[in-house]
């Protein structure tokens, strides 16, 4: 199919958008989008099965993240759009990838809308027992559906003193385990290269064990699609992507990596604490801060808060751009007040239906959603880097001026990002644990390709 046929016009597909994001907001999202949930919660299975080469597995992931990103960044600073890689693909392969990418994303964030939800429930049941977790549920996804519904600068609000909470938790754990670390902090001795290098030494479970960590470190990192979808609807979009791309190599570097070497610096990787309490709270307790579990759990709150804010949205404007692209009821492309309202109440419902299966079905129709959307960020990866790869020869030969953030050593690292998504998804197929998953999501993201497939023809027909 032509590309003609396939694009859809930034300036068209957002024209009744609101651009009430302000510089601001998506400077923030891009900087606390990067601290989801998973850092505070997921990283503690990866240190126990990694050790202290877990430093090395999320770098190795978060090389991969920036590759994602840059690439992801260009295509958004030439054609911002709410719809994203999802629009990115259907300029680039045509109206089933577009429609492949988009649906699974948008599944994906919807039930991860419940999850973090259910999440954050508990956290609130804990310090208030008797409390029902599903009315908590209720509770948030009423809060920040009524803030969605309202205006688009009630969810750039939000993100923004969610994001800065985040960023000022963080920066306050890297300074106060650095200084542990040095050995000047008060009441602390350094502990040297100590956890380093012994119980079993940098690494050790072996390859085994790092490979592991490189799986639970890859889905750690959440949230950092938001900002090219965010941007569609700022003041400045392509300043906006392109301010947000140029600082996420020293985002992921900082709070992921950095926090990982202070963690399995100070604390043993092999002590229990670091994953029932969480490695965070284990470093903050191995260096005396008092009620340092209480303190995580804040923040952990905090982030799941904003994740789920920030998936609302993110699922809306999925949605939104899918069905005005063509692929999806026209319903939910119905704008009042500048916002999407009917995909915005629409993605909160589903949202909450999974909250309701985890009651409902805990056993088997609970799970399989689960497992079904294990790998979909994966496929989305997938998407960008071949996406990127066709739509960068064209935008040099039709408009160069677009290019205004440029994929490094094109298209030599594009292919090498491709390489790297590939062997995740083959140690995906040998861990027991994950293959359920890479099935699953594979079988999920066939069908939608199939169904885009006969959209497409039929649309071509007609």
């Amino acid at each position: 199919m032509p590309s003609s046929t396939v694009e859809t016009p930034p300036q068209q597909e957002n024209a009744s958008l609101s651009h009430g994001l302000k510089q601001r907001h998506l400077s923030m999202i891009a900087l606390g989008g990067v601290i989801g949930a998973g850092l505070f919660v997921g990283s503690g299975a990866g240190i126990a099965a990694a050790g202290p080469s877990i430093v090395i597995a999320y770098t190795l992931s978060g090389l991969l993240v920036m590759l994602v990103m840059r690439m992801l960044g260009e295509m958004s600073a030439a054609y911002p759009s709410s719809g994203s890689f999802s629009a990115h693909a259907e300029r680039a392969m045509g109206p089933w990838a577009g429609f492949t990418a988009g649906w699974s994303f948008w599944v994906l964030l919807c039930t991860a809308v419940g999850l973090e939800g259910i999440g954050a429930a508990h956290i609130v049941t804990g310090w208030l027992p008797g409390t029902p977790e599903w009315a908590w549920v209720a509770l948030f996804m009423v809060v920040f559906c009524g803030a969605n519904l309202a205006a688009v600068k009630n969810f750039g609000e939000f993100e923004f003193w969610f994001a800065a909470l985040k960023v000022g938790a963080i920066s306050l754990f890297l300074v106060l385990g650095v200084l542990a670390v040095a050995g000047v902090l008060p009441g602390t001795d350094s502990p040297g290269a100590s956890n380093l290098t012994g119980q079993g030494g940098f690494l050790p479970n072996g390859s085994e064990g790092l490979l592991i960590g490189l799986l639970a470190s890859v889905f750690a990192y959440g949230g950092l699609e938001t900002v090219t979808i965010a941007a569609a609807e700022s003041e400045n979009p392509v300043r906006g992507v392109a301010s947000a791309v140029r600082t996420a190599m020293w985002r992921i570097a900082l709070f992921y990596i950095g926090s990982m070497a202070v963690i399995v610096t100070l604390v043993p990787w092999d002590a229990r604490s670091v994953v029932t309490d969480g490695p965070y709270v284990a470093a903050l307790k191995q260096i005396g801060i008092p009620g340092a579990d209480q303190l995580m759990k804040v923040v952990i709150l905090v982030a799941l808060l904003s994740a789920m804010n920030a998936n609302i949205y993110g699922s809306s404007r999925i949605a939104y751009s899918l069905v005005q692209r063509g692929q999806g009821p026209k319903a939910l492309a119905k704008v009042s007040g500048g916002v999407p309202r009917v995909a915005v109440l629409t993605s909160c419902v589903f949202g909450f239906v999974c909250v309701l299966l985890s009651y409902w079905r805990p056993n088997d129709v609970f799970p399989w959603l689960l497992n079904m959307i294990g790998a979909v960020i994966l496929v989305v990866w997938i998407f960008i880097a071949v996406s990127q790869l066709l739509l960068r020869r064209r935008v040099e030969r039709e408009t160069p001026e677009k290019l205004v953030v440029r994929m490094w050593a094109f298209p030599f690292l594009t292919w090498v990002a491709l390489a790297g998504m590939v062997a995740i998804f083959v140690l995906m197929a040998r861990e027991p644990g994950t293959r359920v998953q890479l099935y699953s999501t594979g079988a999920m993201t066939l069908v939608l390709a199939a169904v885009g497939y006969a959209w497409q023809r039929v649309r071509a027909r007609s």
